[in-house]
């Protein structure tokens, strides 16, 4: 089991050291379940009066914390509690499950596919013709990858992903379990012989660096060229990103959200849970679209938009001020 004094964790976040303690930190925990040789965060002042109860006998806090951590009790102060709390996850992390053998004889390699140095291929994978996967790569049991994809170096892949033929993936990505990238795209139109025609998706999916993947989230290849997410960005799970859609570097989508086809996102867009964006809208860079909310018509730059459909924040929240006025009006 890991452990760490207060002092080699604080080397580590290089915050600054309020009070003593002699106890070894043994895990991180949240407040109001911490043990007494656990360390837990304090990211909001708001959060101050769950303290005096909590068991831990550090905690991570952001400088602007009032209170004191008491007897035998320890704050390390930082500019950012949530992201040192990051540093000291990965210090505590478990080691991911391990490989007896780097290539497992029951993976399925084609004889084209082209796999480098230190790359791991768990039992039950599937690699396909004239794929090239990069150095370091871990692929987890029953992940298939199918022809002429590229996976870039470092690259993590879980099980029962599908990377759908000819897409590519740049270094330092992770795709969660069950999560698709190249699908068909969502194309049908009326015909008089079949009822609905299928169009053919002919495009790829194409992921730059460091871009994140969350379970059973799906990006569909594009009809005509390539579905793309740049650099940075981090999808959560039970996502669709529709065909031919663009994102730009660091983006954020959280849970069941989705666009539709062909939208642009610039960089630094947030789509909050369960908000939705239609087809062909583009979304200006650092844009913020608030959860639940419907997005029908492109977004300037900078905006911060909420409800449904989505207008600027602040005059939904008015809306709904006004709207809770009547109701209770209406019960008088």
């Amino acid at each position: 089991m890991k452990s760490y004094s207060i002092q080699e964790i604080n080397e580590v976040i290089k915050g600054t050291i309020v009070g003593e303690t002699s106890i070894i930190i043994t895990a991180p925990e949240q407040l109001e379940l911490a043990g007494s040789s656990e360390i837990s965060f304090i990211g909001n002042k708001k959060y101050e009066k769950f303290w005096e109860t909590s068991k831990a006998c550090a905690a991570i806090v952001n400088e602007d914390i009032s209170i004191q951590p008491g007897k035998n009790r320890v704050f390390i102060k930082v500019q950012n509690a949530d992201l040192a709390m990051s540093q000291v996850l990965e210090l505590f992390a478990p080691p991911t499950p391990l490989f007896s053998i780097d290539i497992h004889p029951k993976a399925i390699i084609e004889k084209t596919a082209v796999i480098g140095n230190g790359t791991r291929i768990g039992a039950g994978s599937y690699i396909g013709a004239k794929v090239k996967i990069g150095e370091n790569v871990t692929i987890y049991p029953n992940v298939t990858i199918l022809d002429e994809c590229t996976i870039g170096k470092n690259t993590i892949i879980w099980s029962g992903a599908v990377v759908r033929e000819r897409c590519h993936i740049g270094n330092d990505c992770i795709i969660h379990p069950n999560a698709t990238i190249g699908a068909d795209g969502f194309g049908f139109r009326p015909c008089p012989e079949k009822g609905l025609a299928k169009i053919p998706q002919i495009g790829n999916v194409i992921l730059g660096n460091c871009v994140e993947i969350g379970a059973n989230s799906c990006v569909d290849r594009g009809k005509f060229s390539s579905t793309i997410i740049d650099d940075g960005c981090k999808i959560d799970n039970l996502i669709q990103i529709g065909h031919n859609s663009k994102l730009g570097k660091f983006c954020i989508m959280a849970g069941q959200s989705g666009l539709a086809g062909s939208v642009t996102l610039g960089n630094g867009v947030i789509i909050g849970g369960s908000a939705s964006i239609t087809d062909h809208v583009t979304i200006g860079n650092g844009s913020t679209i608030g959860g639940g909310s419907g997005v029908t018509k492109d977004v300037p730059a900078g905006a911060t938009l909420l409800g449904y459909p989505a207008i600027d924040a602040r005059d939904t929240l008015r809306q709904w001020a006004i709207l809770k006025r009547l109701v209770n009006e209406s019960k008088k």
